[in-house]
Order: C-alpha cells, then sequence, then structure tokens
C-alpha cells in the first residue's frame, strides 16, 4: 500500500481525496509541515509515500503519471511529490528542512497548464525545490495538456476547473499508450485497435506479463502449425504469428497506459520476442522437413542474421550512449530526412522492425513455402542491416566523439570474452597499446575470417579450421586487450558474433548427417540468448552476468574453438551429438542464472525498467 500525505486547508467540493484512493494510496491528512513529517515517518520505508497538497486542481492522469510510474525514485508534478524506497532517505531530509524552517503550509502559487512552475509556494513544491537543491534527480514527467495546478482563490479555482474540463484525459491516456516512434505496420494496422485491447485488459485487472505470456503461447502454437507441414497449418500459422504480434504490442501499451513497469517486465518482454521469432523459425523448419525439404541451414543463417543486425544495434548504441560532442554531418542529415513526411516512413521500413518482419513472415507462411518464405527473410533482413550498419559506419567515421569508460565496459562486456583471450590479453597488453585505432575492429574481423572461411570452404574435419580458430583466439586477445573506445569498436561485439554463429552454421551443414543442423540451431539459440541476456542487463544498468558464467561456458572464442576441434576429432555423428550436449549445457547454465537473476531483482524491489527495445 502507497501512502499520500495531504496537506493545507481541505477545499469544499475537491475529487483530490477520492482521486488519491483510486490510485491506490492510502490517504492521510495533515495540519502542518511538523505534522506532515510525523506521518511521513509513520509510514514504513519501503513503502511509496506521497505529499500532495489539499488545493490540488488536475486531472487523474497528471496524478498519475507523477505519482505511481515506478521506474523513478522521485517524481513531481505541480503541488504534489513522492518517492519510493530508493528516495525516502533525500524526502525525509527535506521534509526535515522544511519543518525546521518553520515556513508552514500556506498555499502558495503551483503551476499553469502543461506543468510549467511558475513559484513553488505549497509545502509539496517546496519539498521538490529542496530534493533538487540537495543533488537529487526529481523525474518531472511530461504533462503536455494536462492540467496540475494548486490555485490560490477561488477564480483561479474555477478556471482551472474548467481546464479540466476542457481536456480528455483518457484520450490522452490511450494515445500516449503508443509509441511515439514505431514501425509503419505497427503504427496503421495494429497499433489503432491494440490500444483498446490494452485498456480492456486494464480495466479487467491484467497485468502487461499476463499478456506477454499470451503472446508467447500463441506464438509458440503457430509454430506447432507451421510444423504440421500442411497448407492448413501454415495458414493458421500465419493467422496466429500476427496475433501474437498483437498482443505482443498490446503488452507494452498495457504497461504504458496503466504504468505497470517492471524489471521482470522488461526482461519477459525481450526475452520472449527471441523465443517466439526462432520457435518460429523452427517449427517452419520441422515443417518443411515434413515434406521432404530441408531448410535448417536457411532457419539457422535467418537466425544469426537477425542476431548480428540486433548486435550490431546494441553494441553502436552503447557505444555512444553518453558520448561527448556527439554529432556528425551524417545524422544531420538524417534529422533533415526525418523532416520530410514520406521518407521517415519509407527508413523505418527499410530497417525491417519486428512489425514488418512478422507480417511478411506470416504472409510467406499462409502463401508460399517455407523456403521461399526463409529467403525472402534472408533477403530482406540482409538489405536492412546493409542499410543500418552503412549508416552506423558514416556516423562513426564523421563524428568527432569521446568515448566514456562506461561505454567502453559495456563493449567489453558485449564482446564475450572467455578464460583464454583474457589470459592472452593480460600478455599482450602491451603490443596492443602500440597499435593504430582502428586495430580492434580490424583484428576482430580478420580472426573472424580466419576461421569462418575455411569452415565454410576445407570442409567438415579439416585441420585448417582449427587453425583459424586459433588465430582467431589470438586476434580475440588483442582486440580487447585494450578499452574499446575507438570509433569503429563498437564492430568487434557483431564480428565475434558472426565468427561464432558462422563456424558453427558451416561446419553443422558440411557434417551432411541428420539432424546435425537442428543441433547447431539449439546451440546458437542458447548463446544467442546468453548475448542477449549481455543486452538486458547492460540497459538495466545490473552489469554483464557473473564472471564465473562467461567463464563456465568458454567465452566466444573458446566455444569457437572447442567446436572446430570437435569437428577436427569427431565422426559426423558423433559432431552431432556434442553439438547438442554442448547446446544443453550451455542452455541449462545461462537459463539458470538468468531466471536467478532476474526473479531475485523483481523481489529485491531493484527500480523498475521499460525498454521499448527493438521498434515493433
Amino acid at each position: 500500500m502507497s501512502t499520500a500525505i495531504l496537506t493545507g486547508q481541505p477545499v469544499p467540493g475537491s475529487s483530490i481525496e477520492d482521486d488519491l484512493r483510486s490510485l491506490g494510496f492510502d490517504v492521510r491528512r495533515a495540519a502542518d509541515a511538523a505534522e506532515a513529517e510525523t506521518l511521513l515517518a509513520q509510514v514504513p520505508g519501503d513503502q511509496r509515500v506521497a505529499v500532495v497538497d489539499a488545493a490540488f486542481v488536475g486531472h487523474l492522469h497528471a496524478l498519475r503519471l507523477g505519482l505511481t510510474d515506478p521506474r523513478f525514485p522521485l517524481a513531481a508534478v505541480p503541488g504534489a511529490v513522492t518517492a519510493q524506497k530508493a528516495g525516502r532517505q533525500v524526502l525525509t531530509r527535506a521534509m526535515a528542512r522544511e519543518t525546521s524552517a518553520g515556513t508552514g503550509t500556506s498555499p502558495g502559487l503551483a503551476a499553469g497548464q502543461g506543468g510549467a512552475t511558475t513559484t513553488a509556494g505549497c509545502l509539496a513544491d517546496r519539498i521538490a525545490a529542496e530534493l533538487e537543491a540537495d543533488g537529487a534527480e526529481v523525474h518531472r514527467p511530461e504533462l503536455g495538456s494536462l492540467v496540475a495546478v494548486v490555485p490560490t482563490d477561488p477564480q483561479e479555482r474555477n478556471e482551472a476547473r474548467q481546464a479540466v474540463a476542457a481536456v480528455d484525459d483518457e484520450a490522452i491516456r490511450l494515445k500516449s499508450a503508443v509509441k511515439a516512434r514505431d514501425g509503419f505496420f505497427t503504427t496503421f494496422c495494429i497499433s489503432p485497435y491494440s490500444r483498446y485491447i490494452a485498456r480492456w485488459c486494464a480495466r479487467r485487472g491484467l497485468t502487461p506479463n499476463q499478456v506477454t505470456t499470451a503472446s508467447l503461447l500463441t506464438a509458440l502454437v503457430a509454430a506447432a502449425c507451421a510444423a504440421t507441414g500442411t497448407r492448413g497449418g501454415f495458414v493458421a500459422a500465419g493467422v496466429l504469428l500476427i496475433a501474437s504480434f498483437v498482443l505482443d504490442c498490446t503488452d507494452g501499451q498495457l504497461a504504458r497506459y496503466s504504468l505497470q513497469y517492471s524489471t521482470l517486465g522488461a526482461w519477459l518482454d525481450a526475452t520472449f520476442d527471441r523465443a517466439k521469432e526462432y520457435a518460429y523459425y523452427a517449427g517452419l523448419a520441422l515443417g518443411a522437413a515434413r515434406g521432404g525439404d530441408d531448410v535448417w541451414a536457411l532457419a539457422l543463417g535467418a537466425m544469426v542474421l537477425q542476431t548480428c543486425r540486433h548486435v550490431v544495434d546494441f553494441s553502436f548504441n552503447e557505444s555512444n550512449h553518453d558520448a561527448t560532442a556527439n554529432t556528425s554531418p551524417t545524422a544531420a542529415l538524417s534529422d533533415r530526412l526525418d523532416s520530410v513526411g514520406w521518407t521517415v516512413w519509407a527508413r523505418r521500413m527499410i530497417v525491417l522492425p519486428i512489425g514488418e518482419r512478422w507480417a511478411l513472415i506470416a504472409v510467406f507462411t499462409a502463401a508460399t513455402t517455407p523456403r521461399i518464405t526463409f529467403c525472402v527473410l534472408l533477403v530482406g533482413c540482409a538489405i536492412a542491416a546493409a542499410y543500418t550498419t552503412a549508416g552506423r559506419l558514416l556516423r562513426s567515421v564523421t563524428r568527432k566523439a569521446t568515448r566514456t569508460d562506461r561505454a567502453a565496459r559495456a563493449l567489453a562486456d558485449l564482446a564475450d570474452r572467455g578464460p583464454l583471450a583474457e589470459v592472452l590479453a593480460r600478455i599482450v597488453r602491451g603490443l596492443a597499446r602500440r597499435l593504430p585505432g582502428i586495430a580492434a575492429p580490424a583484428l576482430a574481423l580478420l580472426g573472424g575470417l580466419a576461421v569462418v572461411v575455411p569452415a565454410a570452404l576445407a570442409g567438415f574435419g579439416s585441420r585448417w579450421v582449427v587453425a583459424g580458430a586459433l588465430v582467431h583466439v589470438v586476434t580475440s586477445a588483442l582486440a580487447v586487450a585494450r578499452p574499446l573506445k575507438g570509433a569503429l569498436d563498437w564492430l568487434v561485439p557483431p564480428f565475434f558474433r558472426a565468427a561464432e554463429y558462422g563456424t558453427i552454421l558451416a561446419l553443422a551443414a558440411h557434417a551432411g548427417v541428420h539432424g546435425a543442423l537442428p543441433a547447431a540451431y539449439g546451440l546458437v539459440a542458447a548463446v544467442a540468448y546468453h548475448h542477449y541476456d549481455t543486452v538486458y542487463r547492460i540497459r538495466g544498468s545490473a552489469g554483464a552476468p557473473p564472471a564465473g558464467l562467461v567463464r563456465a561456458i568458454g567465452g566466444q572464442e573458446g566455444r569457437t574453438l572447442l567446436v572446430a576441434v570437435l569437428a577436427a576429432l569427431l565422426t559426423a555423428v558423433q559432431f552431432k551429438v556434442a553439438l547438442t550436449a554442448l547446446a544443453v549445457l550451455v542452455a541449462v547454465l545461462v537459463l539458470a542464472e538468468s531466471i536467478r537473476f532476474w526473479v531475485v531483482s523483481h523481489l529485491r524491489g531493484e527500480p523498475a525498467v521499460h525498454d521499448e527495445g527493438e521498434p515493433a
């Protein structure tokens, strides 16, 4: 239960007390600042508490935005301030200073429509000002046309109430439930009605996590339909995949509509997206096999390409997360293009976001064959990857920016350096520091080519692949031996991903035995989950997975070398069994640690996050 402390004299006809109760607050009244301080001390330290002026006039949604968003330890709107567990200590100090100053609780001028503070006269506004003066970060939500004021006389109160009546806050709430920046398909084909599904869910007490789970189950049923290999199954799979995507949009809109953000929810939403897509690829491959067509190599290729696309996005964004002087002529050109209406949608569609991608997969599944579906998907993803990577390269080479230690740490975590590279990096650190700035991505690329090319061309069992993998280990160590702060160092993690996944794909394809490619698919899926989990932890400011886990699963260079050695020493059938065992081992280790971490973080009440992730 949250607690709201109403300060100041009650106003006849005011709905503030009922509004606060409707938002889940237990309302208590304080006659002055001293009594408010006493009531504040009585609220358990792990509960949210708000201080609200009794004269507040405004929209219910303005109060909801200011007082119930779980992502911010401290937040305020004119006439109200709130603190969660993490912000209670600084709130208590600010309240104590107000009490000791003896300023009382006479209502003052708070703010006008839209949230622009004019005079912080009421106790809540003075506390918010004290918090900011103390160096605390107080979230002040954008209210737009929503009203939040503390009038000082009857005329102002009457004008404020008229302003509240003139604006439909429910319409604003529904509109704000939709992402501000989304794909064409989602914006025009899904969001016009999915927002109402989100409201329906909110009114029935459903949570975003429940809707996320429903989306996953629907996608798994779609994958099962595709696995039947029949035309009716393919049509049903396409329809269910779209239904799953509608629910996927709904869960985020429900979270924004009802402000039900959570650390666990952000993780579930992100990981389930990957699980749905890759399970569907597997379903298509199984369905094709029932018809006598082996498309597992295409399915694995689609997974590899899509995962590498994502890691390009993650790495680039993290490398520039807090870079200074973060400008470039390419970025300026991009902004100018976005000012022209049709180019915005063309550019959003060409990157093939999840909405367009799932629509493409659904339509081609229902109308054609799995082979055609995968071929079209690979071509589309390749074009999107070329477009986005080219843009990032141009921005990087034209940008004069200084990368921070935080960015370098994030890239090092994304690189997934194992024990072999870690030991060698200490040995070659002096040499690495003398290499030119372009050395890290160049070494990562050359090392990857050294192992992938022999794996693709030399055939199964070739010792050249092992030699290439050893070269890859050395170049990986050199690439990460110094902080990744160069203009193009964000390319290191994508090159590592492409080397590892590409080697597994090539060797499994060359094994030539039934089941080798599905085993490789499982291994890449398990490793990719580990890499995505690393991203989600970094985005949630939780740091990388434990070093012990990274060492236990070998790091990217260790796994690549191990797969190369297994292919050289074992028969094709034995290699298939080894890949399966490795996939199970990696999956068990990374899933157990990931689930433990995110569930514990949720139970500990870690600050909620809402990661918009990939554009829908």
